[in-house]
């Protein structure tokens, strides 16, 4: 567990001041804003094979460069704006995740469309929030089945990309759809409100 000035027990991994506040304040709050969920899922799938410290030091770059995460905007993305981003040094440039993002952006869309919303989407197959009771975090999976199972529906139906289930996992856990706070950690009752 991490201390900070202010004594309050955290998850190992909020090292930094960065990945401390973004702890603090956002990872595993529920988000019901499809925005909000676009732009976990545009970062976490940016974020694959990479930190997320990594991320996070560019997400106002990834902000900027992808229209405030607004997808009505991103999945009109075209070959020169994609060739701009490459360009990009204030992003992860690489065009596979570059145009996975405005592909899963149309797709994005569509679901919101259908189920009323991302949200909605995600919890119909989770029938609800999920809340462990891990101690350590060398008990946190990387995936689970759920993970696997919506990241299937999410390529395989819906045509997705560069949505594993490990980045599916990441953004449930982000989303607060699972809290993964470790029972020590004092956000993990915080997030439950």
């Amino acid at each position: 567990m991490v201390k900070s000035d202010n004594d309050k027990v955290r998850c190992p991994w909020a090292q930094d001041e960065e990945m401390i506040r973004y702890h603090d304040e956002e990872w595993g709050v529920l988000i019901k804003e499809d925005q909000k969920h676009f732009e976990f899922l545009t970062l976490e799938s940016a974020q694959a094979g990479l930190s997320w410290s990594t991320i996070l030091k560019r997400r106002d770059n990834y902000k900027k460069a992808f229209a405030n995460f607004d997808p009505e905007k991103v999945m009109a993305y075209d070959r020169t704006k994609i060739q701009e981003l490459l360009l990009d040094t204030g992003i992860i440039r690489n065009r596979a995740k570059i145009e996975a993002a405005v592909n899963n952006a149309a797709c994005f869309l569509k679901i919101s469309e259908r189920f009323g919303s991302f949200y909605d989407y995600l919890i119909s197959f989770s029938g609800g929030r999920i809340i462990n009771r891990w101690e350590d975090l060398s008990q946190i999976p990387a995936k689970t089945e759920l993970s696997e199972e919506i990241s299937r529906d999410l390529k395989k139906k819906r045509g997705f990309k560069f949505i594993g289930p490990v980045v599916l996992y990441s953004h449930l856990q982000a989303s607060g759809i699972v809290n993964d706070h470790l029972i020590s950690c004092f956000r993990y009752k915080e997030v439950m409100d």
